[in-house]
Formats: C-alpha cells, sequence, structure tokens
C-alpha cells in the first residue's frame, strides 16, 4: 500500500522508530501546525513519512497509558510497536471527519487488553506518586473514609474494581478523555460511560471503607 516505506517501517524497532521520528520532525517544522487529521490525510495521499509525526505526537502519551495495564518496559515498548504497526496498516480505514486521538487510543487500548489477557490473570493498574494523590483528590474519597488512606492502599483497592469500571476511569481520570471521546474508543454508548464512572467511584469506595475505614 505504501511500497518500500512499509517494509522500513514494519522491520524497525521502537528506538529506531522514535530516532526517524526526531529526525523528520526537525527536518519538517512546519508540519507542526497540521492537526492530526490533516497530518493523516497527507500520509495518505502522498507523504507515508509523515507517519514518523504521529509518533513524535503519541509515543509518550500511548506509553504513558500502557504503563497503567503493563509494568514490564520491554513488553511496554513491544505492544506500543504493535500499536503503530497496526495504526499504519490501517489508516485507510480512519474517518478523517473523527478524531485521530481517539481511534489510535481505542487500539491502545484493545492492544493492552488483549495483551493482560494473553500474559496475566487480570489487570493491575500501576500508579506513580501523583497519579495516587490523583485518584483521592479527583475522585472526591477522603471525605466519605473516616481514616487516613496512604496512597499504596488506594492503588491496591484500585486493582480490585473490575475491568470495565477501570478503564473507563484511566481514560477520564488519567488522559483526560471526554465521555464522548472513551464512548469512542471503548465502543460504548456515552451514557454507559457515565454508569461506569459512578459505579466503579462507588464501587472504589466501598472497596476502601470495608478494608481500610468505615463511612462517617
Amino acid at each position: 500500500m505504501f511500497g518500500s516505506w512499509t517494509f522500513l517501517f514494519l522491520c524497525a524497532n521502537i528506538h529506531e522508530i522514535k530516532i526517524m521520528a526526531v529526525l523528520y520532525y526537525n527536518q519538517s517544522m512546519s508540519i507542526e501546525n497540521l492537526s492530526d487529521e490533516e497530518l493523516i490525510v497527507k500520509i495518505r495521499e502522498k507523504d507515508p513519512e509523515l507517519y514518523a509525526e504521529i509518533i513524535q505526537r503519541y509515543q509518550s502519551k500511548l506509553s504513558h497509558y500502557l504503563r497503567k495495564f503493563i509494568k514490564d518496559f520491554d513488553e511496554i515498548e513491544d505492544v506500543l510497536q504493535d500499536v503503530f504497526i497496526k495504526a499504519y496498516k490501517n489508516l485507510y480505514g480512519f474517518n478523517p471527519d473523527k478524531r485521530f486521538s481517539s481511534w489510535i487510543y481505542r487500539i491502545a487500548h484493545n492492544e493492552a487488553i488483549n495483551h493482560i489477557k494473553k500474559y496475566y490473570n487480570r489487570g493491575r493498574i500501576s500508579f506513580d506518586e501523583l497519579e495516587y494523590e490523583i485518584i483521592g483528590e479527583k475522585m472526591d474519597l477522603a471525605e466519605r473514609i473516616d481514616l487516613k488512606i496512604d496512597r499504596e492502599k488506594i492503588g491496591l483497592a484500585f486493582n480490585d474494581l473490575k475491568l470495565k469500571y477501570k478503564e473507563v476511569i484511566l481514560l477520564y481520570y488519567f488522559e483526560d478523555r471526554s465521555y464522548e471521546e472513551i464512548s469512542d474508543i471503548l465502543r460504548m454508548p456515552v451514557s454507559t460511560v457515565g454508569t461506569y464512572i459512578s459505579r466503579g467511584k462507588k464501587q472504589l469506595k466501598e472497596i476502601l471503607l470495608k478494608k481500610y475505614g468505615r463511612e462517617k
């Protein structure tokens, strides 16, 4: 479909892809003004090399997202490479009238879920120090628990949530995705997104209360 570039891209590992992206980015500063959707149109029409800019834009974001599901760094890189390859090979299936970010996040999400189903019994979520604070602050947990809950306990409790609740909460609170974007990424009605977020928060509070505290 894209000729020799396809072969070079598919054979590259994620480190080579990153270097390629940086080099091309430095040579083509004007492309930074293009939206993702405009960039995809150009890639499909005549400039497949511009895909390096897509990698540049999304490598860090998607790596951060995948870390919530996969702890091993090498596994993250493998999955991330699969995400970019799958997205590249299916660019003609993307509708430029839609959000590209939702489209590629859906691919990343599906690859992450497939990976943990294949290699782990259940998805364990990994948080950094700042994100433990986000859980407590954004999800309004503290005011209903008559006990100071440390960050590690919150993270452990979060891992007891049903996976379907984890998915929407991660996208909403940690990736700053709107209900509409989450609906597109997870292929569920917007109303279901809201329901899952509400139920997930309720279940997390119940887990914390049961394990570590009591309701005021």
